[in-house]
C-alpha cells in the first residue's frame, strides 16, 4: 500500500528540480551583474561615452581601464607610496562589452574579510561605465589588482606608485 510520503518517480523528479533551482541561486551573483558579490548598485555611469582605447591586447587595455577609474574615483586616490600594510588587497576581472559596459565581474582574489571593500571595488567599477570601447578588440576583459589603504583610499597595480618598506 502507498501513502501520499512515500517517494515517487514524480516527486523525486519534482525534488530534484526543487533542489537544483536552490543550488543555482546559491551560486550566482547577489548584484546586478554576473560574478558580483555586493549588493553594490547596479546604476552603471550614464556620462557620455568616454575616448575609445587601441589597445592591441587585454594587457595594454588595462592602463586606459585603470586611468579611467582614477579619472572617475580621483579623491579615493592614494597618492605617494602606499604603506608597507595594506588594509585589503583584491583581483578582478571585469568583462566589458564591445561598448564598455560592465557585462560581468570574476573576483580572482576577493578580500572577504574586508565585504566593504569588495562592495565599494564593484560600485566603483560599475559607476565609472561606460569604459572606454576597446577599438582594435572589441569586447575585452580588464583584470587588475586593486591595493587598498585603512583610509579607504586605494591605487590600482596598473598605476601603482610602489608601496613603503617595512621596517
Amino acid at each position: 500500500m502507498m501513502t501520499n510520503r512515500q517517494l515517487t518517480p514524480r516527486r523525486l523528479a519534482w525534488a530534484a528540480t526543487v533542489l537544483s533551482a536552490l543550488w543555482l541561486a546559491g551560486c550566482g551573483s547577489t548584484g546586478s551583474v554576473p560574478g558580483q558579490l555586493s549588493g553594490a548598485s547596479n546604476a552603471q555611469g550614464s556620462g557620455p561615452a568616454p575616448r575609445a582605447s587601441s589597445a592591441a591586447t587585454a594587457r595594454d587595455y588595462r592602463r586606459d581601464a585603470a586611468r579611467h577609474i582614477y579619472n572617475a574615483n580621483a579623491s579615493r586616490i592614494y597618492k605617494g607610496q602606499l604603506p608597507p600594510i595594506l588594509y585589503a588587497v583584491g583581483t578582478l576581472q571585469v568583462n566589458l562589452d564591445t561598448g564598455g559596459k560592465v557585462v560581468s565581474m570574476h573576483w580572482l582574489r576577493a578580500p572577504k574579510h574586508a565585504p566593504e571593500v569588495i562592495a565599494e571595488i564593484e560600485r566603483a567599477v560599475l559607476q565609472a561605465a561606460p569604459f572606454p570601447p576597446a577599438q582594435r578588440l572589441g569586447a575585452v576583459t580588464w583584470t587588475d589588482t586593486w591595493l587598498w589603504d585603512k583610509s579607504g583610499r586605494f591605487q590600482l597595480d596598473t598605476l601603482t606608485e610602489g608601496q613603503q618598506q617595512g621596517d
